[in-house]
């Protein structure tokens, strides 16, 4: 046993390379052997971090409209408590409280995406009702169909591809996982810049000390712009949007931003001078973008998802073979030995817990949502069609740039659905509820399906049972979603989805949506087919389509500060002519970015919790604009400043 602990802990030489003919991959914990992995330990952490990265995220997503994904968080927190309480043999452990955990960022992003919409059409149209057991049953059903629809395709995307996909998410959560097993000292930069994100995020949302959005418009020039050319510039200035943007890296949150610089400096405007509307020429920028201009990327987003589902075609078919297969080969249990890295839940318990989640589904939908049971089965298979299919685009986006597209999949599941609900006689507040409550379910299956992918591609890396990974995410699903389900409704009570304070965009661009759709106002189909133009034309140009149009329907406000922190990650890492510097440079400003995300979020969450407490408090410089944009500045570049001399105070390993 002593020698086996002097052994290095360090993933194999190919584990991110394609494998040669004959060549197998070895991961740390062998197949041949027994780990801790499911104990009281692991679980009850695993709930843990489930419940709190839920609030963190829900909070976080409705406020600025960006969901962070809270694998390496997690793994963070998971490997220094195993460190402080001494547990050895804790890799698979910590693999578990991880996968249980980060059902957290998934339910989140499936659900607050769609959900709140329906709070801000019931201002609109008060006989809407919304109650909790919606909202929970919807990310519930979601959250079990993406578990069980995807494992089928893991050992396509984890196995038979292997070296095939980056899988950046999974590797950065991989490489904190082995750093605890090293004993590493990941955990110190973590806390400190989660303290110095947090206290900076909570006294700007809760004090209001300083402005939450920089504009040019706080110059008389900027002011004109605005007025005159509908033009205006913005940055939130929030250390989680930050965090986020140095995560995604520079190349995909300027494509993202470039979306957002395309329509705010080009398409609105050109809009008043188009004959549109007369009444575009009095609008401000801000009320131009809403009402109009970002219908362009919710086109170019339906598209997107659309060109995905073509380009996975092969991926589809081919995961379904290994899934027939396998399910034949399980008849057979004595003649077909499978290692234990390669134990999945038999495709026979599969098969018929799809049955029952689909049986499930359809009496959620005939009982609780839709009292008849013809549309309610129309509306049943909408979800499972489209559930089904957007799996593997949802799986292959992350596996090969971290970022799950759900919110574009879920906008053309809204469109489809809506179209086929009218046409069946279902429109008008009741087809609005169905409508998004099927959007819920699929977005939440979509998301569930691309973050477990990441999770099984760590335990494929480090060695863990595929099957414990596999049914305890149920149970993450299930503390995730009554969770979620209850922060939507604090911060319903607590902010309102109208008043301005949660920019909840998503959810705002769904109602967007349906709302013409279903009250026979028809849709502005002509700006959808601009849109979806546009993502053709870039898709044949090679650029990525999906952050493009994400950028064309998200605030300005919350692009820009994603390629200021692409920025800060591409500056300290090409600072040295030494690669392995510069690796461990963005390495360190990785979980110095992922302090901000989490201790942004998590006092986000203490702030909404106070103010739904009663706390008030109003700054007594708030109405000096001036002077709360200068004191705003000065103090996000202190945030910047700080990120950039932290990452750059990493040393290279020896």
């Amino acid at each position: 046993m002593k020698e086996e602990k002097k052994q290095p802990i360090e993933l194999p030489e190919n584990a991110f390379r394609e494998l040669k003919e004959g060549e197998e991959y070895k991961p740390i914990m062998s197949p041949d052997k027994v780990y801790p992995e499911v104990n009281a330990w692991s679980v009850t952490w695993g709930i843990v971090m489930a419940v709190i990265f839920s609030a963190a995220a829900a909070y976080l997503g409705l406020k600025v409209g960006q969901v962070f994904e809270a694998a390496i968080p997690i793994a963070i927190i998971a490997v220094s408590l195993s460190g402080a309480f001494k547990r050895k043999n804790a890799l698979g452990e910590n693999v578990i409280i991880q996968s249980i955990g980060a059902c957290s960022g998934v339910i989140v992003a499936g659900a607050i995406f769609t959900l709140p919409a329906l709070y801000i059409l019931q201002e609109k149209y008060p006989d809407i009702t919304v109650n909790f057991i919606e909202v929970f049953l919807s990310s519930l059903l979601g959250g079990i169909l993406g578990i069980l629809f995807l494992i089928p395709f893991r050992k396509y995307f984890v196995k038979d591809m292997h070296g095939k996909y980056p899988f950046p998410e999974a590797t950065a959560t991989t490489q904190v996982l082995i750093s605890g097993e090293k004993g590493g000292n990941q955990a110190k930069p973590l806390i400190m810049a989660g303290l110095i994100g947090g206290l900076y995020d909570f006294c700007l949302s809760t004090f209001g000390w300083w402005s939450e959005i920089l504009t040019t418009r706080v110059l008389p020039f900027g002011a004109a712009m605005a007025t005159k050319a509908k033009m205006v510039f913005s940055v939130y200035t929030g250390s989680a949007v930050l965090g986020l943007g140095f995560i995604i890296g520079l190349k995909y949150s300027m494509i993202i931003c470039a979306g957002s610089l395309f329509v705010w400096f080009i398409i609105v405007p050109l809009l008043p001078h188009l004959g549109v509307d007369a009444a575009i020429a009095t609008m401000e920028p801000e009320q131009i973008f809403t009402d109009y201009a970002r219908h362009i990327g919710i086109g170019g987003i339906a598209m997107a998802g659309l060109i995905g589902i073509w380009n996975s075609r092969k991926i589809i078919t081919g995961a379904l073979g290994l899934a027939a297969q396998e399910l034949g080969n399980k008849g057979d249990n004595t003649a077909v030995k499978v290692e234990r890295t390669q134990q999945d839940i038999s495709m026979k318990t599969v098969a018929i817990g799809v049955m029952f989640a689909l049986v499930l589904t359809f009496l959620f939908f005939y009982i609780g949502v839709i009292n008849c049971w013809w549309q309610a089965l129309i509306a049943f298979l909408v979800v499972l069609v489209i559930a089904f299919l957007f799996t593997t685009v949802a799986a292959n986006a992350i596996a090969i740039v971290g970022s799950n597209p759900v919110s574009g999949m879920t906008l053309m599941t809204l469109i489809v659905a809506s179209v086929i609900l009218v046409a069946i006689g279902l429109k008008g507040t009741s087809g609005i509820v169905a409508a998004l409550i099927i959007g819920g379910v699929v977005c939440t299956a979509l998301s569930m399906a691309g973050g477990f992918i990441t999770d099984l591609k760590v335990g494929y890396w480090l060695g863990t049972t595929p099957a414990k990974q596999e049914t305890w995410k149920f149970l993450g699903t299930l503390v995730s979603a009554a969770t979620v389900g209850g922060v939507i409704l604090v911060m319903n009570k607590t902010y309102g989805f109208t008043s301005g304070e949660l920019a909840a965009p998503q959810a705002n661009a769904m109602a967007a949506v349906i709302d013409p759709l279903m009250m026979g106002e028809g849709a502005p189909w002509a700006l959808y087919g601009i849109g979806a133009a546009l993502a053709l034309i870039l898709n044949f140009c090679k650029v990525p389509s999906l952050p493009f149009s994400l950028g064309m329907f998200i605030p300005l406000q919350l692009n820009t500060p994603l390629v200021i922190g692409g920025l800060i990650s591409w500056f300290v890492g090409s600072r040295s002519k030494d690669e392995d510097l510069n690796k461990a440079r963005v390495e360190r400003g990785t979980l110095l970015a992922s302090g901000f995300i989490a201790g942004g979020a998590l006092l986000g969450v203490v702030s909404a919790i106070m103010r739904f407490a009663g706390f008030e408090y109003t700054c007594p410089w708030k109405d000096n604009f001036v002077l709360m944009q200068v004191i705003g500045l000065v103090l996000y570049l202190a945030v910047i400043g700080y990120l950039c001399y932290a990452s750059l105070q990493a040393k290279k390993d020896k």
